[in-house]
């Protein structure tokens, strides 16, 4: 099996903000955090690239143990997670995080048998993206479990303070 590379590059410009600090402080709250439980470095690049670019702010890990770690912050909103990890099978990881926390738990791996699926349902996953994966899919299905909310606009905080 010959192996596959993925090459990212990202090309960002700085952009200065200039409106208040209560709109600042609205669009920082606005933030999704995805925590990203993938081995392959290549993959989880990948994943970490389309997702910040989908408006998550991501935390990626490596392991199972990692991952279960990770996933008690609360504020973590979405979980991927790659079911063939090399310290512990990834249905227990998503057991143990289901009992963590309530953020949907994304499958993304390379399982793709009707078992495989169904198992997965049955270990707490929200949504079963096989690889490989198109890179709109992941984002479609990322954004489908943990939608954006629109950041209040000046007018709407004042109005709530």
């Amino acid at each position: 099996m010959p192996a596959e590379c993925v090459t990212v590059a990202i090309f960002r410009q700085p952009t200065p903000y200039t409106g208040s600090k209560l709109a600042l402080g609205a669009l920082m709250e606005t933030q999704r955090v995805c925590l990203v439980i993938e081995d392959n470095d290549d993959i989880r690049g990948l994943i970490t690239v389309v997702l910040t670019r989908a408006g998550f702010d991501v935390r990626a890990v490596a392991t199972g143990a990692d991952g279960i770690a990770a996933a008690a912050d609360p504020s973590v909103a979405l979980i991927t997670l790659d079911l063939g990890l090399p310290d512990m099978d990834g249905h227990v990881v998503a057991r143990a995080i289901r009992a963590l926390s309530t953020a949907p738990l994304l499958f993304l791996t390379a399982r793709s048998e009707q078992d495989d699926h169904l198992a997965g349902m049955a270990s707490g996953a929200a949504a079963y993206v096989t690889k490989p994966f198109h890179p709109q899919e992941l984002r479609e299905v990322a954004l489908r479990l943990c939608p954006a909310t629109a950041p209040a606009t000046t007018d709407q905080a004042s109005q709530q303070a």
